[in-house]
């Protein structure tokens, strides 16, 4: 998706939300504060993530807000610039059967993307819940060869997901599929390093927020390693990573 294909479905859905409407469910993309019409889920440095109604349609709303340090015309291409490639991310993903949220409306004016609400659970709390549990352990493994499978199929395509963590994974309901979450810092390369630091941040976050969770990250990389054609180099280059991260522990 370009940037005159994005205009295009801002200029379209912008005029159909304009309708008027007499059903309190209906939103306008227009609506200067999200509080007032969702519920606020999350915040992080560069986005507020909420739940709310589209048309009837639940969904949630990533909306970046601006920096007040910067220049506003600046602080408006940075973040539509980082809107783009999210949408971009997450359309690479869907066309190749990665399970990614549906997006619905992707509002630059406003800094807003409409996406699919997902009922499920985050990896990190049903890892927190069962991890110790005997009769979910075949589970577990599973749910590992399907993250390794999964993140080789990414790297694949040169997407680089940025922030790699359980947090950033979702469990749906009764299907228990596994669905990829928050690719505001994801972008495109090929470079081997930059997967071998994706990979990196997801083990650590695996060390930080699961304890004994090493055999877990090898049954990831060892399927990352069966799904990825160039996957022994990243691995041989996440190696390389692991030492630089260890020195810059032990020095400073």
């Amino acid at each position: 998706m370009d940037a005159n294909e994005c205009n295009n479905i801002e200029n379209s859905e912008s005029a159909t939300i304009k309708k008027p409407t007499s059903s309190s469910s209906t939103i306008s993309t227009k609506v200067v504060k999200l509080d007032e019409i969702g519920i606020l889920i999350s915040q992080g440095a560069e986005a507020k993530t909420y739940e709310t109604d589209l048309y009837g349609l639940k969904c949630i709303v990533k909306e970046r807000f601006s920096k007040a340090y910067r220049h506003p015309t600046l602080d408006q291409k940075i973040s539509a610039k980082r809107i783009l490639q999210e949408v971009r991310s997450l359309n690479k993903c869907k066309k190749k059967g990665i399970q990614v949220p549906s997006l619905y409306l992707v509002d630059i004016g406003n800094n807003r993307i409409y996406m699919e609400f997902i009922k499920g659970e985050t990896v990190k709390h049903f890892l927190y819940k069962n991890q110790e549990s005997i009769e979910h352990q075949h589970q577990i493994q599973n749910l590992m060869k399907e993250l390794g499978k999964q993140i080789g199929i990414i790297h694949e395509m040169n997407v680089i997901h940025g922030d790699l963590t359980t947090s950033n994974m979702l469990l749906r309901d009764i299907t228990f599929e596994l669905v990829f979450i928050d690719f505001g810092l994801s972008y495109t390369s090929n470079s081997v390093e930059d997967k071998a630091v994706d990979l990196y941040v997801l083990e650590r976050a695996f060390i930080s927020t699961h304890p004994n969770s090493e055999q877990l990250f090898q049954t990831i990389l060892s399927t990352y390693e069966l799904t990825s054609p160039n996957s022994k180099i990243v691995i041989q280059k996440l190696n390389q990573v692991r030492l630089r991260g260890r020195k810059k522990t032990c020095f400073g």
